[in-house]
């Protein structure tokens, strides 16, 4: 494997990994977590399930927003309170985004007692940073010292930059000398090009992790279909008596499939999804309609793996420009990933690839991000038509003018004009969208 193959390789395992629930609250309950175990290492062992911990949690704005109504995997429960109970009765930091992998009913039961007893706040932190989370969380011991441990989280859901025990720090793994350790997605220097030669041209054996992917996520969406989730998007749409609105066609299976593992994942469910970028619902949107093309005809798993890894870098590269949190919704940036790799197993050139992207661009830019919550499946459903139909008009060589809106003729303008928007210019819209829900 030569030195360009392995960096992009580093950074695919670096922004796909399995997640179990929401990111946004989980990422509360592993900055939790982690501050628990400071406390037990340098206490001595605590019973998690007999200590009436204090947590006090400060999030930047958008967490705060993708965290309120979310569901809370096998609780019945939604929002941040119990996400962050349960990252101090049983979560494990080395998890990382499965840190509540070790979770049970006791745990459940503990962590609702701490939150009953209003033992967890949650409040908002004086930050520009879209990503911030600073958890404390106090125990009183036997010798009837209290102490407290600390965990900082920024920029990335999994990235803990700083650990305090009482006043003194342990950690820092933000400074320069670790500069490495804090590569951005920019750094990579990607393009659509060198993604499109990448996916076709890298050997097969060094690709293969991808299809975990498929294992994760078609287990959530079959799950999603058995119409015990939220809004029970995808199992509706699945319904023999729907067929007369929504057809019985590859369009419809898509569909319901994507949005299925969407009300799985939003309502709870215990099953981990494979995230792109932080987000478990991009890492769902880029994977499904792909996962689904290749059941429904029967392609190979390199053809797969081939079509999954330019889905992901593609929304990779996308979400690089605006940030692991925006007021643009993620489904726009996964579905976008989605086209390109629908092009992909259905022969299209590097030029028809640049058509989809741009056709996607063109067409929902602009859906807004209103919290994580089980509407999302909806939002999901409607990426993935957009991406069917993109990639469609993309293979049939049409493609939406540079002379239109944001659109142009290098694909790498285009893209950085879609990082703007979402990023710097629905700023205002972001910070309207969260006054709203916190007045509600």
């Amino acid at each position: 494997m030569n030195k360009r193959h392995s960096e992009i390789i580093e950074l695919i395992h670096k922004e796909v990994k399995p997640a179990l629930g929401c990111t946004e609250p989980i990422a509360v309950a592993l900055a939790v977590a982690k501050a628990v175990e400071v406390l037990e290492e340098k206490c001595g062992m605590t019973d998690r399930l007999e200590t009436d911990f204090r947590i006090d949690v400060e999030v930047s704005a958008n967490i705060l927003k993708n965290g309120m109504g979310v569901g809370i995997p096998g609780t019945g429960m939604v929002g941040l309170f119990i996400a962050a109970a349960l990252g101090a009765v049983c979560g494990k930091s080395s998890y990382g985004l499965e840190v509540l992998h070790d979770l049970d009913g006791h745990s459940v039961e503990r962590a609702k007692v701490l939150v009953k007893k209003k033992l967890v706040k949650i409040r908002l932190a004086d930050t520009e940073k879209k990503l911030y989370i600073k958890a404390d969380v106090e125990s009183e011991y036997p010798d009837g010292e209290r102490h407290k441990g600390c965990a900082v989280i920024e920029n990335d859901h999994d990235n803990i930059v700083e650990t305090w025990f009482d006043s003194r720090i342990l950690s820092e793994s933000h400074r320069e000398s670790e500069h490495e350790e804090q590569k951005c997605t920019l750094d990579y220097n990607l393009t659509v090009k060198e993604i499109y030669d990448f996916a076709r041209e890298v050997a097969f054996d060094d690709i293969e992790f991808i299809l975990e992917s498929r294992t994760l996520n078609d287990a959530l969406a079959r799950e999603g279909l058995t119409g015990k989730y939220g809004l029970r998007v995808g199992w509706a749409i699945s319904k023999d008596r729907n067929r007369e609105v929504f057809g019985n066609d590859f369009m419809s299976y898509a569909m319901s499939m994507t949005a299925a593992a969407s009300d799985a994942r939003m309502a709870g469910c215990t099953l981990p999804a494979m995230s792109n970028s932080g987000s478990g619902n991009q890492g769902i949107t880029a994977t499904m309609p792909i996962i689904a093309y290749s059941q429904a005809y029967k392609i190979t798993d390199e053809q797969l793996a081939r079509a999954l890894i330019m889905s992901h870098l593609i929304a990779i590269h996308i979400k690089g420009y605006l940030g692991k949190l925006s007021a643009l919704c993620g489904c726009v940036i996964a579905s976008t990933g989605a086209a390109s790799g629908l092009v992909y197993l259905r022969g299209g050139s590097y030029e028809q690839v640049c058509y989809s992207i741009k056709n996607m661009i063109g067409n929902i830019t602009g859906m807004v991000c209103d919290g994580a919550k089980e509407g999302c499946a909806m939002k999901v459903a409607s990426g993935v038509s957009s991406a069917l139909q993109s990639a469609v008009l993309a293979i049939e060589r049409i493609c939406i003018s540079a002379e239109d809106g944001i659109i142009e003729e290098d694909i790498e303008k285009t893209i950085m004009n879609l990082g703007r928007i979402g990023s710097v210019g629905m700023q205002n819209t972001d910070n309207m969208i969260l006054d709203i829900m916190v007045c509600k």
